[in-house]
């Protein structure tokens, strides 16, 4: 059974970077691509960023809601089972719950009916 934790949540000043961890168990980890969602308040669950699973180095692939494009980086780590989201430049548009995803297979995914396991989420407050 897949577990996925978030970490690294918090509030800030607009313009401030966070960055958020998830910790994956359960499972084989490079056998997932990894998501990142939000849901802002009164808002659907949305997409932020995913990163493919990866063997090698260079198959590694990211994609990016275009709002957060250019400030956020999702990375992972295969040794550790962890994936990480660095925010930067933050705007209050960037306030919301945010959550880890997986996936089973290797292709990306904006989709958050496609995601099988889901975190608790961390809540992000950035203030104006």
């Amino acid at each position: 059974q897949v577990q996925l934790v978030e970490s690294g949540g918090g509030s800030v000043q607009a313009g401030d970077s966070l960055r958020l961890s998830c910790a994956f168990s359960g499972r084989t980890f490079s056998d997932y691509v990894m998501g990142w969602f939000r849901q802002r308040s009164g808002k659907e669950r949305e997409f932020v960023a995913a990163i493919m699973s990866s063997i090698m180095p260079f198959d590694r692939h990211t994609d990016y809601e275009d709002s957060v494009a250019g400030r956020f980086t999702i990375s992972r780590d295969n040794a550790k089972n962890l994936i990480y989201l660095q925010m930067d430049n933050l705007t209050s548009e960037d306030t919301a719950l945010y959550y880890c995803a997986a996936r089973p297979g290797k292709l990306l995914n904006r989709r958050t009916a496609v995601y099988e396991h889901w975190g608790q989420g961390t809540q992000v407050t950035v203030s104006s």
